[in-house]
């Protein structure tokens, strides 16, 4: 019988009197009729193995076996179980029903309540809900394989099964781990393999006991830092899901006891140097995805069996390091770091860092030297645990007597008796204040210290008081303090009181050993003044205190006239609305709100000027508090009308068109024989040009600041306005005299009525006063806008500012663009009204291209046509505009008085030669022209030529304005038509401004069509009468503008010999259009990447880590091949890796682009970034459509 397994003439077997307690017919064929109904009358049967056999039901009368303790149905074809079946075997242990055509169980399950392993693998189930499950609380083992288990027929809880160690729920439908899951706490083993699962819930650290952890063939993008809880996991497979770098937590390496870890076919490109730390590893797999490289620790894992790394193409093995120390690199990456070096408040760095407290480091000394101190005394220890045991068990026997505890019959030290009050400083100063080398300043205003913006470093008001904070590292690289409260001579009793007691607030938070250090105004030491670079100026007024209120500051409005293309200047005008005109821009300065108004026949470039001056008044003069708008004429908001008096009916041209300012005059204030002496400084002569100059050759000059001495006391006469400037280290007797002396300037002399008198102290000068001066401009004491490469460019630099630049170039990292936000897009009407004043200052344009090894003249209808192999140079003329001050009014009068000599042309233009390479062009094109038409211009041109290099797609803003946005770039060279019978497609495309504006031709292919853009395709005949016809396609999300552009620009590249049509997306003819493009294929069908597309070159070739941003308008040939680039395009940033970068640079840019990516989630939570890797040459098309006509690289010539 067990070798056939069939029985076919025997009818019935008698098996009375038989002693079996075990039963196993498995892979017999049995069928339900070869049953006998005997074997279920054994009173002993206990065991019974009918699986892999025809069974189409239950056997009939299983249910009499009471003491059935195993009982294996699976592998057959079972589709129900009687009711009855499992009212009497209530003492199973093992129940396997698995593979059988189960769809519902029965509710008499929940009876089986010493059950330890149920298996219902592999069948139908989908209605199953499992209620019967908590009832089964001896469960330990529960196999729910391809049962359709949804988020719907699970159990709600399981909280009573707290010995189920073994759940597999693989090869269902769940989107998400079943809660009811969570409350197992002695789970060891989890299958939930080949589900939909997109995410895990934190609450997976509840699985403290966690031994293996299957999730493979998910919809996993990351695996939550809660797994890094689960310290006794030794098993952990997430093979076939889409996690990337940036999925994997990095303290992976907490998973002391991981031997197998299996993550293949995934998106990783790298993998955390954590993971190198779980030193029990012996299994790594990692084949099928998009690894660069392994951390060096690598090497370090010496348990290591088995690494598969196979199907990694990309994939370059680290080499041994020579120690261990040559892994690691002592660069502090975290957010919170990064934005602190950046400059930013420490309100932005608390929140990104989530509210984590600062390293104690005084507390860490105290738990070092406890544990020190333990391990030298193991006998102290019993000594103090025996002790600690007797005292114990008095307590209890005295609490059982009701009497007093014991603990409070002890004695106290006397200084435990002294309640010490609880002082929480977090109110006052923030929480990582002292942990990052620099100098902060707090401002006593009412009893609080107020932290000063960094601009403000080292300008006190001579009626407050200061808190100055310098920490440093010590020689050992620990951290210290110096701590300085400086007293204004003005300043009054509570600030005094305030500043010293908050400065020992601030020694008591940091913990510092220092002393505080008082500073009075007039007389600070040597270290103070260094802290600040020995720049310290002191400023008239002060804030509000405690016992006295100080009144809104009051600020007087003024209105100015703004003139001046090069150099910006502001003249003073009545405040009233007639003293407007439509030509030019006007500044009105009401306090708090400051007004830039531009006239409807006003340059553009002057409103930019202005602005950009009302921004310095509001930065230094208004504290940043004043609100800066912008106004176009005939838009104007009614309070803007109020503060000069009304709406006048028309704006009138009332100012001459040959308008000449008065030139400025500065007068030294000085004390004679018993009178004022008020000496005027010619300044024309002696300030800037030291060497001996003719007269007549000598240029109109403005005044400089070295002119003003901090001795002396100074007028300066500008006609509308009297500034009085007065010296540190000025005389009293002088300022009052000078002070007097404005105000009767102002009586004596011809003056307007709205002319006031200003002063000025050094120091603290009024940004229109500056403005009368050459350069006199503020550069930001902390400049953090500087890249790699303007760190070199240090000369010329002072001060702070030098001493900064000095530091940058020794930081190891500077991550600064990284938290710069993305340049704005420009107007179209303002691109539009740049495009016009350059077009303006243009008087002519020559072309030339390079045939052969010589250039010849470009036809004019060429203009704007370019070809990538080759090579163009433009000349082009400039007016350059003339300035008009003293001196050249005094040479108009001259010229009236007789003298008739005109000037000389040469001295009102410019010549600009704009060398232009195509991407495929050699670089013979400038050789030839470096030493043949370059030195023919500068022949012609002497001392008016400058030469600017360009290649493809990389041009000049200022060049491309000269063809109005019809730029386009045709593939090959311009005479050699190779392909003219072949179709061509053209992309047309804005990158940040309309300026940069291209036409060009890309390969005939309709998948590199874009919804959002328009394209223009040429399908030539071979016929003479038409030579083809040309579609201009327009997307259906295209820009309506640039659909007209793109139908100028198809009328402006063919003739009438071709048949045109502008035909909008979806209404293709089949017969030409599809046709010339090759097929229709699927296309992009929005450009969303546009509005977010960031370009970061990330390079360690000046000596530290530096990370710099490209302009909107880059190119493929921006992506540097020794370099790495980080491209962001809203959804993904790629980390793109050159043929020629070092391991050093691929693990620092890692780090930064981590930081940035953490940076993104806090600034724009709803586009949350994922870190992918690109090797160069195997961009995906998510890469490459961010840059207009990607093509193959270009390569080095041989």
């Amino acid at each position: 019988m067990a070798a056939t397994g069939v029985l076919p003439f025997i009818r019935g077997v008698d098996l009375s009197g038989n002693d079996f307690k075990a039963v196993v017919a498995r892979a017999n064929n049995l069928k339900n009729s070869g049953v006998p109904d005997d074997i279920f009358q054994l009173d002993d049967l206990s065991v019974l193995d009918l699986s892999y056999n025809q069974l189409t039901e239950i056997p009939r009368d299983l249910e009499n076996s009471r003491n059935m303790l195993v009982l294996n149905l699976s592998h057959n074809s079972i589709d129900n179980i009687p009711n009855q079946l499992f009212i009497n075997l209530t003492d199973l242990l093992y129940l396997d029903l698995s593979d059988n055509n189960l769809d519902s169980l029965p509710p008499q399950m929940r009876r089986l309540v010493h059950l330890q392993t149920l298996i219902l693998n592999n069948n139908p189930l989908m209605h199953a809900q499992l209620r019967q499950l908590p009832a089964m609380v001896a469960l330990q083992t529960l196999h729910l394989r391809n049962t359709q288990r949804t988020q719907n027929n699970m159990p709600t809880s399981l909280e009573g099964l707290t010995n189920l160690a073994d759940v597999d729920l693989s090869c269902n439908d769940l989107s998400r781990v079943p809660e009811c899951l969570y409350s197992l706490p002695n789970l060891k083993r989890l299958n939930l393999s080949s589900n939909q699962i997109s995410e895990l819930s934190l609450c997976i650290d509840q699985w403290t006991k966690l031994e293996t952890l299957n999730l493979s063939r998910n919809q996993l993008t990351s695996l939550p830092s809660a797994i890094c809880k689960l310290s006794k996991l030794k098993k952990l497979y997430v093979n076939s899901n889409k996690i990337d770098f940036d999925g994997l937590p990095s303290g992976v390496g907490k998973l002391s006891n991981l031997v197998e870890f299996m993550a293949a076919n995934n998106n990783l490109e790298l993998v955390p140097e954590g993971l190198c730390r779980c030193g029990k590893l012996k299994k790594l797999v990692l084949n099928k995805n998009r690894l660069v490289t392994l951390p060096e620790a690598i090497h370090f894992l010496t348990d290591l069996e088995v690494l598969d790394v196979r199907e990694n193409p990309n994939l370059v093995m680290p080499p041994k390091p020579v120690d261990r120390t040559a892994e690691w690199y002592n660069i502090d990456f975290s957010l919170q770091n990064q934005l602190r070096l950046a400059g930013a408040s420490p309100a932005t760095v608390a929140a990104a860092g989530g509210g984590n407290s600062p390293r104690d480091h005084m507390a860490r000394k105290m738990r070092l030297r406890r544990r020190k101190d333990s391990a030298q005394d193991d006998q102290a220890k019993q000594v103090l645990k025996g002790m600690s045991d007797v005292a114990q068990e008095k307590n209890k026997s005295i609490e059982e007597n009701g009497d007093l505890k014991y603990s409070d019959l002890k004695t106290k030290r006397w200084d435990k008796n002294l309640e010490k009050p609880h002082l929480d400083y977090s109110e006052f100063f923030m929480e990582d204040v002292g942990q990052i080398p620099g100098v902060s300043v707090w401002q006593i205003e009412n009893f609080i210290p107020i932290q000063v913006d960094e601009a403000f470093h080292g300008k006190f008001y001579e009626a407050d008081c200061y808190i100055v904070l310098k920490t440093f590292l010590d020689d050992n690289g620990a951290l210290n303090w110096q701590i300085y409260y400086w007293i204004g001579q003005e300043a009054t009793l509570d600030k005094k009181a305030g500043s010293a007691i908050h400065a020992v607030n601030l020694r008591n938070y940091l913990g510092a050993e220092c002393r505080t250090i008082r500073e009075e105004m007039g007389d600070e030491s040597e270290e103070f003044t260094a802290v600040f670079n020995n720049e310290i100026s002191y400023i008239e007024g002060g804030t509000a205190s405690g016992f006295y209120t100080v009144e809104d500051t009051q600020y007087p409005t003024r209105l100015y006239r703004v003139y001046g293309k090069k150099n910006i200047r502001l003249e003073s005008v009545p405040l009233k609305a007639s003293s407007l005109d439509p030509r030019f821009v006007f500044l009105l300065d009401a306090g708090l709100e400051i007004f830039v108004w531009r006239g409807g026949n006003a340059t553009l470039g002057g409103t930019t000027k202005a602005r950009l001056f009302a921004e310095k008044i509001n930065k230094n003069e208004r504290k940043g508090k004043a609100e800066i708008t912008t106004l176009m004429q005939n838009h104007e908001p009614p309070e803007f009308w109020e503060v000069l008096g009304g709406q006048p009916e028309e704006i009138k041209k009332h100012v001459p068109d040959d308008f000449t300012p008065v030139r400025p005059k500065l007068y030294k204030v000085g004390l004679g024989l018993g009178y004022l002496e008020l000496p005027q400084i010619n300044y024309k002569l002696s300030v800037e040009h030291k060497d001996k100059l003719k007269l007549d050759v000598v240029p109109e000059q403005r005044l400089v600041q070295g002119l003003l001495d901090t001795k002396g006391v100074y007028i300066l006469d500008c006609w509308s306005d009297v500034f009085i400037w007065i010296g540190r280290k000025s005389p009293r007797l002088v300022r009052a005299a000078a002070l007097k002396l404005g105000q009767e300037v102002c009586g004596m002399l011809h003056r307007p009525k709205h002319a006031v008198v200003i002063r000025n102290l050094e120091g603290t000068e009024c940004q229109v006063f500056k403005s009368r001066f050459k350069n006199w401009d503020d550069v930001l004491k902390v400049d953090y806008t500087r890249n790699a490469e303007s760190v070199k460019q240090s000369e010329g630099l002072t001060g702070k500012v030098k001493k900064d630049a000095e530091q940058k170039d020794q930081m190891k990292a500077d991550l600064t663009a990284l938290f710069l936000p993305r340049q704005p897009a420009m107007p179209l009407t303002e691109a539009e009204q740049m495009m016009e004043e350059w077009n303006e200052d243009l008087d002519g344009m020559e072309g030339f291209v390079l045939e052969g090894k010589k250039f010849a003249r470009l036809p004019e209808e060429e203009f704007g046509h370019f070809h990538t192999q080759d090579c163009y140079v433009f000349l082009c003329r400039y007016w350059v505009p003339v300035e008009y001050e003293d001196d050249q009014a005094k040479d108009k009068e001259k010229g009236e008085e007789g003298d008739d000599e005109d000037k000389q042309p040469e001295e009102d233009f410019q010549c600009v030669v704009y060398f232009w390479q195509g991407r495929e062009a050699s670089n013979m094109g400038w050789l030839t022209f470096t030493f043949s038409l370059q030195k023919k211009f500068e022949s012609l041109f002497p001392g008016k030529l400058e030469v600017v290099r360009m290649t493809q797609q990389q041009e000049n803003l200022k060049f491309l304005s000269h063809f109005k946005r019809k730029f386009i770039i045709h593939k090959g060279k311009r005479k050699l038509k190779v392909d003219s019978v072949q179709p061509s497609l053209y992309h047309i495309r804005t990158n940040g401004s309309a300026l940069c504006t291209r036409t060009i031709q890309i390969a005939t292919d309709s998948s590199n069509l874009n919804s959002e853009f328009c394209f223009i395709l040429k399908v030539p005949f071979e016929s003479t009468d038409n030579q083809g016809i040309v579609y201009t396609w327009v997307g259906r999300a295209a820009d309506p503008d640039e659909a007209k552009l793109a139908e100028d620009i198809m009328n402006t590249m063919f003739d009438d010999t071709y048949s045109k049509q502008v035909i909008n997306e979806g209404e293709e003819p089949e017969n030409f259009f599809w046709v010339g493009i090759g097929s229709q294929k699927p296309y992009d069908e929005d450009a969303e990447y546009m509005k977010y597309a960031r370009l970061f070159r990330c390079s360690n070739e000046k000596g530290y880590f530096a990370v710099s941003e490209k302009c909107s308008d880059f190119c493929q040939d921006d992506l540097a091949d020794d370099d790495i680039m980080l491209l962001d395009n809203g959804k993904e940033v790629y980390m793109w890796v050159g043929s020629q970068t070092s391991q050093v640079e691929i693990k620092l840019s890692l780090k930064a682009c981590q930081v940035y990516i953490q940076h993104m989630r806090s600034k724009d939570a709803e586009h949350p970034r994922k870190l992918r890797l690109v090797r160069k040459g195997n961009e995906p098309h998510c890469f490459t459509r961010c840059f207009h006509a990607w093509s193959a690289f270009k390569t080095a010539p041989a």
